[in-house]
């Protein structure tokens, strides 16, 4: 297996585009040299290079456009103090402009965290769940629903891509697509086993059970990055798919299982009807996952995502989730908390993906 990167530079500088995204003089030069290339006339004679400027251009823009909204905010907010010297009422008002204006700059200020390589990718999301049967399989699938809650509010758009059912609830495993900037980015905090703790709904006894299950992330490359996978190296089973109902189900043998021989990592598609194209889509998957495991094999002096591939069992979680008998929700790295864990379950994971985020940069820096 061979690996390069054709073109490293656009994501060399997503770094800087972040750190001066509140530098307005700058970002307006970046654009002025985006531009220029765009205007070539034979810009388009490249279709990756030029998808990759207009990325670029994009996201100067959307960098352009946070920094007049906080400008425009911070306008509205000194004119209400200026009505507040004048004596008009306007607490109410001032309050929800000062915690709106806090909301986004805490959002600008995450995207600042997220300089990595890879970081700006969309995300290749798979759970599974631990030791414990059913109560496991279920909780994997609530895990499963989070992050698909987390994307829609995010705007992120998802794609399934392989959904095993349990017998009789959860799923054994599921795999899926998070296509957004800065999706890898942002699920890297999930990395790692996650605990939940709650009166079981499958014990007629009612008796308190402690569940597992893993996540994985890895970073969707696209065609910048060549990955040479021997073929003789794959195993490729096909299978019928089945599953929860709906999109999840296939009616003929077109569901594809790929299985890198000399890494042992597998990966499987059913979410097409066609067997071609889950093939061609098990493959992206597969040149994804194993770019990160070689990328991983030389982070020596960073943690490795190997380090958060423990036993799926107590003492290896990166966070657990309390229902009974008291409701919380604590990261074990960040020291997060939140005490409403139905809000996490449905989707909030901000607090501990920034928690995380800031984390990893004080740990960088110190």
């Amino acid at each position: 297996m061979r690996i390069s990167n054709a073109n490293t530079r656009p994501y060399a500088r997503r770094s800087t585009i972040c750190g001066s995204i509140f530098d307005a003089p700058r970002l307006r030069e970046q654009l002025a040299e985006v531009e220029k290339k765009a205007s070539d006339p034979n810009f388009w004679s490249n279709q990756e290079q030029s998808q990759q400027v207009m990325r670029e251009r994009k996201r100067i823009e959307a960098a352009l456009a946070n920094e007049s909204d906080l400008a425009r905010r911070t306008q509205d907010i000194e004119a209400y103090f200026e009505l507040a010297r004048e004596g008009e009422s306007v607490d109410q008002e001032l309050r929800r402009e000062i915690d709106s204006l806090r909301e986004v700059v805490e959002k600008l200020e995450t995207k600042t965290l997220l300089a990595g390589e890879n970081d700006a990718r969309n995300a290749i999301v798979t759970i599974h769940p631990g030791a414990g049967g059913t109560e496991s399989q279920d909780w994997a699938e609530m895990l499963m629903r989070m992050y698909l809650r987390w994307a829609e509010r995010e705007g992120f758009e998802t794609v399934l891509n392989d959904y095993q059912a349990a017998e009789e609830a959860g799923i054994k495993s599921a795999t899926f697509t998070v296509n957004g900037e800065y999706a890898f980015g942002l699920l890297t905090s999930e990395i790692g086993v996650h605990r939940l703790v709650r009166i079981s709904p499958f014990d007629q006894a009612k008796r308190r059970h402690t569940s597992f299950a893993s996540v994985f992330v890895s970073p969707e490359i696209d065609e910048s990055i060549e990955i040479d996978i021997k073929e003789s190296d794959l195993k490729i089973d096909t299978y019928r798919s089945g599953g929860a109902g709906g999109q999840h189900v296939n009616t003929t043998d077109s569901a594809v299982r790929i299985t890198h021989i000399p890494t042992g990592i597998v990966v499987s598609c059913q979410n097409e009807r066609s067997q071609h194209k889950n093939r061609e889509r098990g493959m992206k998957i597969l040149r994804s996952k194993l770019y990160e495991y070689e990328l991983e094999k030389k982070r020596a002096e960073t943690k490795k995502l190997e380090d958060s591939k423990l036993d799926i069992d107590f003492g290896s979680q990166i966070r657990s989730y309390v229902l009974a008998p008291y409701r919380l929700v604590k990261d074990v790295r960040s020291k997060v908390e939140v005490g409403d864990p139905d809000r996490v379950l449905d989707g909030d994971l901000t607090p501990f993906i920034r928690g995380y985020l800031l984390m990893r940069r004080e740990a960088g820096a110190s």
